[in-house]
């Protein structure tokens, strides 16, 4: 999962500290790269570096940004992507000046990638799925004959793109002596939003940041749709997929956006509010001789869902844990030595809101289950008579393709194990699953003109419908933390 951004200012004005806030505004989204490149006169400036925005980001650095248009990645750890030459944007001069930014995964790259070097002759620097897309795109354009590039050249380009590429995907990009680019899969797996400011637009991963900027919300990008800014400010529009299967990614409102994101319509605050409920009728319906004294949530995206069981079985809800703000997101932490460390820095317990009390423990989802299990001791440590524990989502069982780096599958507590196997491995006196009929009614409700999600963690199933066996073997292998290095 990465962040990305993209500013147009209308003033003349350099974008590359607006591109900053941004990025700070999508940090939650990947901490392990970040990236800016902006154009000033069809050149294009870049910069970007392992780490959080805030350390490879320095005055010195923005300065050297100079133009009206630019764009922004934050990336999240991945496997093999410990070097800054993965780091986003991309940039390529062939056949005309592109910079990239990219949130997902083209599940076909390595076989579009054979065919660029076989026949095209293109080379990579890379191993990303992104620089596929890039040089691509790059090729595409370069079959265009054009004296001077324009807005129809890109979109005559990405119809062929579209043709050739599957997955989920996001993307910004620049591209000299036309403007921002912004561009969508067929099935709006990854979101992405458009925001207006005066005469200035932003496009980014989420509407939060649009509007920690002062930007309006004007809409979310369409599935299979183009929109490009001109040099001029200009907005153009294109459909380039008609009659798309719109199944935008169900595990954004459970556990990546920000609660004051709304994504395709559907506030992720009032669906997390909705997994609450049916998660506290399930309990009332399923569990009723649970005696629950307080309802406690594991910081931070469970805290919405939790208010609301407790409030539903009528139980007290208090704050239990301390977080550490400067500890990353465990579960797409690399290295279970790792993972295991972070947990024991990133939270720390408040004993007396423990001490005698049948305790029930709200988080988002259970990935792996050691933070769970580490958490239920902590749990215990502290003196609590009985550790209940509920997942606002059902059992993440299967591999994510479309742009989460979820774990292998036999890294997955849930896979092939019942939720009876899974409670005694996590140490809990009873554990509840949200279903994925009310995790899916949860977001439904917010538009109901969406009646798909994408659910494969959950489901096995993938909306795409090309996603073979052979893919999902050579995804595990490179998953499996037992075959990384360290």
């Amino acid at each position: 999962m990465c962040g990305i951004i993209g500013i147009y200012k209308s003033n003349g004005k350099d974008v590359s500290t607006d591109i900053y806030d941004g990025l700070i505004q999508v940090q939650h989204r990947g901490q392990d790269a970040s990236g800016i490149s902006t154009c000033n006169k069809s050149k294009i400036f870049m910069h970007k570096n392992l780490g959080l925005v805030s350390e490879v980001f320095k005055k010195e650095h923005l300065v050297k940004l100079s133009g009206n248009i630019g764009i922004g990645h934050v990336r999240y750890p991945t496997a093999g992507c410990d070097d800054v030459i993965e780091s986003q944007p991309f940039y390529t001069a062939n056949p005309i000046s592109i910079s990239l930014a990219h949130n997902g995964t083209l599940i076909n790259s390595n076989e579009i990638k054979s065919k660029l070097i076989k026949t095209h002759f293109c080379q990579f620097n890379t191993d990303s799925d992104s620089e596929v897309l890039l040089n691509l795109i790059a090729y595409e354009l370069s079959k265009i004959k054009f004296r001077k590039i324009s807005k129809v050249h890109i979109f005559k380009a990405l119809e062929n793109v579209y043709g050739s590429v599957s997955g989920g995907f996001a993307v910004v990009m620049i591209i000299a002596g036309v403007g921002i680019v912004a561009f969508r899969d067929k099935h709006g797996i990854r979101p992405i939003v458009l925001g207006q400011r005066k005469n200035d637009f932003m496009f980014a991963s989420e509407s939060s940041a649009l509007t920690a900027l002062g930007y309006k919300y004007l809409q979310d990008v369409k599935p299979g749709q183009a929109i490009v800014i001109d040099e001029l400010g200009d907005l153009s529009k294109k459909q380039i997929i008609k009659n798309s299967d719109h199944s935008p990614c169900l595990f954004e409102y459970v556990y990546f956006s920000r609660p004051d994101s709304t994504i395709d319509s559907i506030s992720v605050h009032k669906s997390r509010l909705r997994m609450g409920d049916y998660l506290g009728e399930r309990i009332l319906r399923e569990y009723k001789s649970l005696e629950i004294d307080v309802v406690i949530p594991v910081p931070d995206t469970s805290r919405t869902s939790a208010m609301q069981v407790a409030y539903k079985v009528g139980a007290k809800y208090r704050e239990g844990f301390m977080k550490n703000r400067y500890i990353g997101r465990t579960f797409i932490m690399p290295g279970q030595s790792t993972r295991k460390k972070s947990v024991a820095q990133k939270l720390n317990p408040i004993e007396i809101e423990f001490k005698g009390k049948n305790v029930l423990l709200v988080d988002d989802s259970i990935v792996r289950g050691h933070t769970s299990k580490k958490i239920i001791q902590m749990v215990r440590n502290c003196g609590a008579k009985k550790v209940f524990f509920a997942s606002a989502s059902p059992p993440v069982r299967f591999q994510n393709v479309y742009g989460i780096d979820m774990p292998a599958t036999k890294e997955l507590i849930a896979h092939n194990k019942s939720v009876k196997q899974i409670q005694k491995y996590i140490g809990a006196d009873e554990l509840i699953y949200q279903s994925l009929e009310d995790l899916t009614l949860s977001t439904h409700k917010g538009n109901t003109k969406i009646n798909k999600f994408e659910d494969s963690v959950f489901s096995g199933k993938y909306c795409t419908g090309d996603v073979s066996h052979k893919y999902l073997e050579s995804l595990e292998q490179s998953r499996d933390d037992s075959n990384r290095n360290g």
